[in-house]
């Protein structure tokens, strides 16, 4: 079975998340696409926020070490990956995409929705998402996705109060 590379990202600001209605599935999804050719993961998921959203985004970082060097630099590792199961469509036979999945927070443009590939896009609270009929408005793994995310901001949070500390997507040990 043929495999292809994509990358999403998960769009969290002020304890809600963007999701976009994908033209083609008729269900509610993060932003996310196809890695071109010679581009890293990270680089197409901000690449296709901008492009289905109009935002501009910042990729939350929770690595255990952060290496700039010479001969090697940090990539931004993901949230999560997913091997997802891609029916046939049209002249497209069944294929999989090896997602590589993100969280980011938007730092500047402008919401606009992209007519071709979506239907509209909109704010949801976890309540909100909670709400959405599985497997009909939105997949099941989206929605269980959002409540993990949900809970570790949350967690985060908490913990960097307790911390007296601002920014726990910063935390990187360089070397």
């Amino acid at each position: 079975m043929e495999r292809q590379y994509t990358a999403t990202a998960y769009i969290i600001s002020q304890e809600r998340t963007l999701l976009i209605y994908h033209r083609k599935l008729q269900k509610w999804l993060p932003p996310g696409g196809h890695i071109d050719a010679n581009e890293l993961p990270s680089e197409a998921a901000k690449r296709e926020v901008v492009e289905e959203t109009g935002l501009e985004v910042e990729l939350f970082t929770d690595e255990h070490i952060w290496v700039e060097r010479l001969n090697a630099n940090s990539l931004p590792r993901p949230y999560m990956c997913l091997l997802e199961e891609i029916p046939a469509h049209g002249i497209q036979v069944a294929h999989q995409h090896i997602d590589f999945i993100y969280l980011a927070r938007p730092i500047g443009g402008e919401e606009k929705v992209n007519e071709t590939e979506t239907v509209g896009m909109r704010w949801f609270t976890l309540e909100e998402v909670e709400l959405l009929i599985d497997d009909i408005e939105v997949f099941s793994e989206t929605k269980e996705t959002i409540h993990s995310i949900f809970e570790k901001l949350n967690y985060a949070e908490d913990f960097c109060l307790r911390q007296h500390s601002n920014n726990f997507s910063k935390t990187k040990t360089r070397i």
